[in-house]
């Protein structure tokens, strides 16, 4: 094993530690969720993977225990996550060189690691970027099989673990308030899931975050027009 695969996997683990320690309690909480909603422990790892979006791992948990559709999974799961392609435009996907690493490095972009990313002016290696994106799933993947673990163990039954990612959301929201940029697009989240409730409460979460969608969209053009 070459010094420069070791340099790269430590620094990548000193890289995703931070973020990795906020990964894995919620990770843990939705292990803990996918038993109280009496699904196969199996459910975790498998969403972990095949999915790997924890916001919307949460509401699969949901939408599978409900029995809702594949199409209504498949729309939901698609806006939840929509916020990626804009990632794409600054992630440094150009310092991957394989395009296996490539097809990685495209599916494991998450929120923790656009933010790694934006945050630093370095110059990734190709092997440190994807040591850092693989380090942060494994924290999720891991505190996944540790919540079941807990689960299976309990002497009692757990209730409101699906309000974890909800109450995630809710810090994020009080906080981006405090800055004056952020304010107005808090508002505006709030203002269209007010206006859903009144105009589709069957499809609030739907109607929500389409009209979101078109509304920041219709601001960023706006704004650069100017």
């Amino acid at each position: 094993m070459s010094s420069s695969f070791i340099a790269d996997l430590r620094s990548a683990i000193r890289i995703s530690s931070p973020a990795g320690l906020g990964l894995f309690p919620l990770g843990v909480a939705l292990g803990l969720l996918v038993i109280q909603a009496g699904l196969p422990w199996w459910v975790a790892p498998a969403l972990s993977v095949a999915a790997y979006a924890g916001s919307a791992e949460f509401i699969l948990v949901g939408l599978m225990t409900a029995g809702t559709s594949l199409t209504t999974i498949a729309v939901t799961t698609a806006l939840v996550n929509f916020r990626h392609v804009f990632y794409a435009f600054s992630f440094p996907l150009h310092a991957v060189r394989s395009a296996l690493g490539k097809t990685y490095a495209m599916y494991a972009l998450t929120d923790e690691a656009y933010a790694l990313t934006a945050a630093s002016d370095r110059q990734w290696r190709s092997r440190e970027l994807l040591f850092t994106q693989a380090a942060l799933q494994s924290y999720w993947v891991l505190g996944g099989l540790v919540g079941v673990a807990i689960a299976q163990v309990l002497p009692f039954e757990l209730a409101g673990m699906d309000f974890a990612l909800c109450a995630l959301f809710i810090t994020l929201a009080l906080d981006a308030c405090r800055t004056p940029r952020n304010a107005a697009s808090a508002a505006l989240g709030a203002l269209c899931f007010l206006g859903a409730m009144w105009l589709a409460p069957d499809s609030t979460l739907f109607v929500a975050m389409t009209a979101f969608g078109l509304m920041l969209m219709v601001a960023i053009i706006a704004r650069r027009a100017r």
